[in-house]
């Protein structure tokens, strides 16, 4: 997801993002949790599973900080459609990996994974977290909702609310997205898992999109995950 797309952006809005949003997603290392199963690196932390897409003044940002980031480099055809149809004000990109991770330096896209804000249908109303459903098989965390930690919330509802009072379009985008993944889930006939930004969890029920409280326990896991009890509290 590119943040920032159809906006003009300054990297000061990112700089004072970043600043607002720092906290890990769970007090786990998420990334030793994943790596096993997507070839010894963490899934969103790998161009062969995700190409990170970022908005060129985010860019200009974290290059002004850090040697982190360069341009992504795609080795097939499928790499090069995707950079060669990418909208004008975004860049590929890729880092050094998880090894060499700089905290301080991940792009918005790093520290949001897996997740996006989420917009009710109708009312418009940013009401909480929801993932990226193409990660299902693959990132631990959307079959572990119980590890989210609440700061992470807290930053992340900031983090786009700050995002969101300098961007019509960006708002849009997450709007346009949320009703994606509505369309997606009522052709499975599955709820979609909500975090709700002030505390608790919530489902989306697929036919009517109401959203009601629910329970961890109603949430579906997936891929190698099904087959290990899940996490519901963070580690001491």
């Amino acid at each position: 997801m590119v943040y920032g797309l159809g906006m003009k952006t300054t990297p000061d809005l990112y700089a004072r993002i970043y600043a607002r949003f720092d906290a890990p997603v769970s007090r786990y290392d998420c990334g030793r949790m994943c790596a096993p199963h997507n070839g010894g690196e963490p899934v969103c932390c790998s161009t062969a599973h995700a190409v990170p897409i970022v908005d060129k003044a985010e860019y200009r940002l974290v290059r002004e900080r850090s040697d982190l980031w360069r341009r992504y480099k795609p080795d097939d055809a499928a790499g090069r459609k995707m950079v060669d149809e990418l909208h004008h004000s975004c860049v590929a990109v890729e880092c050094k990996g998880a090894r060499q991770c700089e905290r301080d330096n991940r792009s918005l896209a790093c520290r949001a994974f897996p997740f996006f804000p989420y917009f009710e249908r109708g009312a418009e109303r940013f009401i909480g977290l929801a993932y990226y459903w193409d990660f299902e098989d693959r990132c631990w965390v959307i079959s572990n909702f119980g590890i989210v930690d609440r700061t992470f919330v807290r930053e992340f509802v900031d983090a786009f609310e700050t995002m969101f009072a300098e961007s019509k379009d960006e708002r849009q985008e997450m709007i346009d997205h949320s009703a994606t993944m509505r369309r997606v889930f009522s052709r499975r006939g599955a709820i979609i898992p909500l975090i709700g930004r002030d505390g608790g969890y919530f489902a989306v029920e697929p036919r009517t999109h109401r959203v009601r409280p629910a329970r961890l326990e109603e949430f579906p896991r997936f891929g190698p995950y099904r087959e290990s009890p899940p996490v519901t509290a963070v580690a001491d």
